[in-house]
Order: structure tokens, then C-alpha cells, then sequence
């Protein structure tokens, strides 16, 4: 099959716009923390994405895209790459782009949604745990849930919509960061010691690098350089500007307008519209985004009152956005952009199918997740010493320091 060099070249840049994302997680997550374990957080981001590029090239993108078994699991065709090569032939969902491009594009996605993850891990969580932690989540949770939806899994054969991953990607890192903050200890000192962000421009950095690589995460989804492509660029930017401005909105209602509550506001639309990029119009991205900003921004006050460690907020952001996103997407799906309709042109089938992908995904992941970090932290402890904390994860996982 003929390999069509403008669609390759788009999903090329797509592809290294996604890699960025994931130091753009470190740098987000880094600048929230405190000083002595910024060097940490931003490893577990690069850790993540190294992780995750082996295993997806031994068997993760076999399990994620091979021939379909009962709607669970992809078969092992793939392993070790087999049969994935430089032509066109057995790409889902496109004819004009190389095989191993593929690949590589999806690998992306696994990597940077494992380094969404290391929210919940923040300034407390062994290396090493992280490492074993890592490789079966991404085997147990996001291999088969990339499969249900993307691979020609059950969901997928339900008609159930995710246009670039708020089921897969989003629901799957927040929901599984609620179960692993309601396994692991808190930090010490939680809830009564200040512990402020340590570098907020390093913080924005991150987040504006995730906005940029979020147009190769959408756009680069409709796999191919063509008006879908050009849709989901727009209503991306859209979203994340009504998510930024709503959040900012009511933080300022409730004190001031803090510029990472913008940042946040901002990540959620982005979480928001990953699913409807291909199937909404830019006036549905602007309600998206700015729902986004609010509920999201809502379950952040909620786990501050719930006295939940997860102090990064990839549950109330990631998790609670690609709810609502994947929701959304059976709501304002419309026939002007793609050839599905959702909820508001007469079309309950396709909510209704978007409603059973949410609960399907969010109940998995959140429960395997918590049986693979109980196990865990039974066995070989999940968590750093106290004296270890104390000094900060630098200096006691990484003999290093951010500052002199």
C-alpha cells in the first residue's frame, strides 16, 4: 500500500509534539512540589517514558492493537514488533502512513499517561517500586484499554467514541491515582506542615508545553494532514482557553485569580476535548472547556476537603476531565464535523454507549489499580523511610539536588 508522505510527515511531527508532553508532565508536576524532590518528579516523568518505550516495542503494543481476542485483549502477533514495518498495510483507521509510525505515535500515549500518573507518587514513593509499578500498570490497565477502545475491543465494538484517548488515556491515569492515594500512606507532615510549590514558572513552562504538545495529541489523531485534522487543532486550543479562564474565574470569585489554577483550568480543557477533538464544533469546544474548568476545579476543592494526598491533582483534573469529556462527546457530537451525532441532535444510542465506556473504564482501572499497589505495598513497600522523606527524594533516591 502506497505510503502518502504528507500524512506521514503530519503524523511524524504529531508524534514528537506528544514525546514533549511527557517532560512537560515533569516539569508541570516538578514545579509543584517542594524543592527537595523536584529532581525526582521530573525523573519519574523521563523513567516513565523510557519504561514504556521498551515494553510497548516487546509486547505492550501487541496487547494494545493485535487481532482481536473476545474483545479483551489483543493477540501476541505483534511481539516484539513482528510483522510492524515501514509499509501501510495494517494500520487502523488510516491507508497512508507507515506501520511503524503507528506504533511509535501509540507508544507516546502509553509513555505520557504513566507520567501523568506519577502525580500520586509525589515526594514519597520509591524508585524502585515505581519501576515494577510502571511495567504492570501499563500491562494490566492501559495495554487492555487502549485494546477495548482503539484496538477493536469491546468498546469499540459497543460504537463507544474516544477521538484521542479521554477514556484510555485520562480516566485510566486519574481514576487509577484516586485508588493508589487511598492505598499508599499520606506524606508526613500532610495536612499540617506547609508544603508549597517550590517553582511555579517551572510549573507554567509545563503546562504551556503540554498545550503545545496537546495539538499533536488531538490533531495528530485524525492520522492524516486533512480538515478533521485541522478541527481538532482548533477546538483544542478552544477548550483549553475556556477551561483556563473558567477555573481562573472562580478562583478569583473565591481570593485570587492564582496563575496555576489558570494552568490547571487550562489542562482540564484539554483533558476535555481529547475525546470529542474529532467530532465537536469550536462553539461546543468553548462549552466543553469552560464545564471542564469548573467541575474539575470542583473535585480539586473536594479532595482538599477529603484530606486526599494526591496533591498534583491528576484525579480531579485527568480523571474528573475525561469523565466529562467522554460524556461530552455523546452529548455534542455532530454530523458537521464527522458522521456521528450525539444527545443534542436526537442521538441518545451514542451517549448511552459513551456512558458505559466511562463506567467500564473508570471501574477497571480504578480497581486493578488498587489490587496491584496493595500487593505491592505488602511485599515490597510502596513508600520511601521517614528519614528518607525527610531529607527530600533528591538527595535519598538520586544523590542529587535541584538548587546549591
Amino acid at each position: 500500500m502506497a505510503i502518502n508522505s504528507g500524512d506521514t510527515a503530519w503524523l511524524l511531527a504529531s508524534t514528537a509534539l506528544v514525546m514533549l508532553m511527557t517532560p512537560g508532565v515533569g516539569f508541570f508536576y516538578g514545579g509543584l512540589v517542594r524543592r527537595k524532590n523536584l529532581v525526582s518528579m521530573i525523573t519519574l516523568s523521563l523513567v516513565a517514558f523510557a519504561l514504556i518505550s521498551i515494553q510497548w516495542v516487546l509486547y505492550g503494543y501487541s496487547l494494545a492493537f493485535g487481532p482481536d481476542i473476545g474483545g479483551i485483549i489483543g493477540g501476541l502477533n505483534f511481539v516484539g514488533l513482528k510483522g510492524i514495518g515501514m509499509d501501510a498495510s495494517i494500520v487502523p483507521g488510516a491507508s497512508g502512513v507507515p506501520a511503524l509510525l503507528y506504533m511509535i505515535f501509540q507508544m507516546v500515549f502509553a509513555t505520557v499517561t504513566l507520567a501523568i500518573v506519577t502525580s500520586v507518587f509525589a515526594e514519597r514513593v520509591k524508585l524502585s517500586s515505581f519501576i515494577i509499578f510502571g511495567l504492570l500498570w501499563s500491562t494490566l490497565v492501559y495495554d487492555p484499554l487502549a485494546h477495548w477502545v482503539w484496538g477493536g475491543g469491546w468498546l469499540a465494538q459497543l460504537g463507544a467514541l474516544d477521538f484521542a484517548g479521554g477514556t484510555v488515556v485520562h480516566i485510566s491515569a486519574g481514576f487509577s491515582a484516586l485508588a493508589i492515594a487511598l492505598v499508599i500512606r499520606k506524606r508526613i507532615g500532610f495536612g499540617k506542615d506547609l508544603m508549597e510549590p517550590n517553582n511555579i514558572p517551572l510549573a507554567l513552562l509545563g503546562a504551556s508545553l503540554l498545550w503545545f504538545g496537546w495539538f499533536g495529541f488531538n490533531a495528530g489523531s485524525a492520522l492524516a494532514a486533512n480538515g478533521l485534522a485541522a478541527n481538532a487543532f482548533v477546538v483544542t486550543n478552544t477548550a483549553a482557553a475556556g477551561g483556563a479562564l473558567a477555573w481562573m474565574a472562580l478562583s478569583w470569585l473565591n481570593g485570587r485569580p492564582a496563575s496555576l489554577g489558570f494552568a490547571s483550568g487550562a489542562v482540564a480543557g484539554l483533558v476535555a476535548i481529547t475525546p470529542a477533538a474529532g467530532y465537536v464544533d469550536p462553539l461546543a469546544a468553548i462549552v466543553i472547556g469552560a464545564v471542564a474548568g469548573a467541575v474539575c476545579y470542583a473535585a480539586m476543592l473536594l479532595r482538599i476537603r477529603k484530606g486526599l494526598d494526591e496533591s498534583c491533582d491528576c484525579w480531579s483534573v485527568h480523571g474528573v476531565g475525561g469523565l466529562w469529556g467522554a460524556l461530552a462527546t455523546g452529548i455534542f457530537a455532530t454530523a458537521a464535523v464527522n458522521s456521528y451525532t450525539g444527545l443534542l441532535y436526537g442521538n441518545l444510542s451514542q451517549f448511552i454507549a459513551q456512558a458505559i465506556a466511562v463506567c467500564a473504564s473508570v471501574s477497571y482501572s480504578f480497581v486493578v489499580t488498587f489490587v496491584i499497589v496493595k500487593v505491592l505495598d505488602a511485599t515490597i513497600g510502596m513508600t520511601v523511610k521517614e528519614e528518607e522523606e525527610y531529607v527530600g527524594l533528591d538527595i535519598s533516591q538520586h544523590g542529587e539536588r535541584a538548587y546549591n
